[in-house]
């Protein structure tokens, strides 16, 4: 593609899920990681911070974040640990501290594409209806680890934006933008004009992810446990390619799976262009 070529639409419409949320369905951010995440977010909007007691003297420093935030800042209000874990899912980790805030705001996939104009090597996931927001959380986790652009998902039948997913994210959320999709394969196409390099993972796939060449601009594209990818998914990559597992347990959770693929092609950016079969 040309190198100036702006991938940005002035009209491009917002999903009508992440519109809803952007507007106005706060929800509740608990946990030390998640919550101090947000709060160095300046793209987050906080309205309440409640603490425990507890939380206040073990994290005192989060605190004082809060009231300094050059943001609007939260109010500040402590609260019993029984009344906190009301407020929050059954069984929530919370460590004493919740943050009522805003949704993100939403990035769409063009926005992703221009941000890639410039670079050489870039990584990104794309997920064919992963629903289980510990599993996206996990995912977006290794994708900051990693140094992956985005992580791309279907706007229907996929894990929403929730505390319990940043929970699993442990931050990560804040990090690396959770880009939502109205139609996958479209959006594959997408990334293709920007010069990414769609590359799914299919246990009956015959070629190795060690054999592919996943150096460039590459998106790792992951089904969801059981049915894998769709058949319009598979149609829309470049290539398909396994893990080499074996064994009676021969398929990794998807997050495992994503966390080896992400290591794959960060352990192959150092690698001498000879080493590495031609695409």
């Amino acid at each position: 593609m040309g190198k100036g070529k702006q991938f940005r639409r002035a009209s491009a419409p917002i999903p009508a899920a992440l519109e809803a949320a952007a507007v106005g369905s706060p929800y509740w951010l608990f946990g030390v990681h998640p919550v101090e995440s947000a709060l160095r977010n300046p793209r987050r909007r906080p309205h309440r911070l409640l603490h425990t007691a507890e939380a206040a003297a073990s994290h005192g420093a989060l605190l004082q974040l809060a009231k300094a935030r050059p943001q609007a800042a939260p109010r500040l209000e402590p609260v019993e640990r029984d009344a906190l874990a009301r407020l929050l899912p059954a069984g929530a980790v919370h460590q004493g501290l919740a943050l009522l805030a805003e949704p993100l705001p939403a990035v769409d996939i063009y926005e992703v594409c221009d941000g890639l104009a410039e670079a050489e090597q870039a990584a990104l996931l794309v997920l064919d209806q992963v629903t289980d927001p510990h599993n996206v959380g996990a995912i977006l986790r290794s994708a900051a680890a990693f140094g992956a652009r985005a992580v791309i998902c279907t706007e229907r039948h996929a894990a929403a934006e929730t505390g319990v997913l940043a929970k699993a994210a442990s931050g990560a959320l804040e990090l690396v933008p959770l880009v939502a999709v109205t139609n996958l394969a479209r959006a594959m196409e997408t990334l293709k004009e920007a010069g990414v390099w769609c590359v799914g993972l299919a246990a009956e796939a015959e070629q190795a992810i060690a054999a592919a060449d996943l150096t460039g601009k590459t998106a790792i594209v992951l089904g969801a446990e059981g049915s894998g990818l769709r058949r319009l998914t598979r149609e829309h990559c470049d290539l398909l390619v396994r893990l080499p597992t074996e064994g009676p347990i021969a398929q990794l959770n998807v997050s495992n799976a994503a966390a080896v693929a992400l290591y794959e092609q960060a352990r192959q950016s150092a690698r001498l262009p000879s080493q590495v079969q031609d695409r």
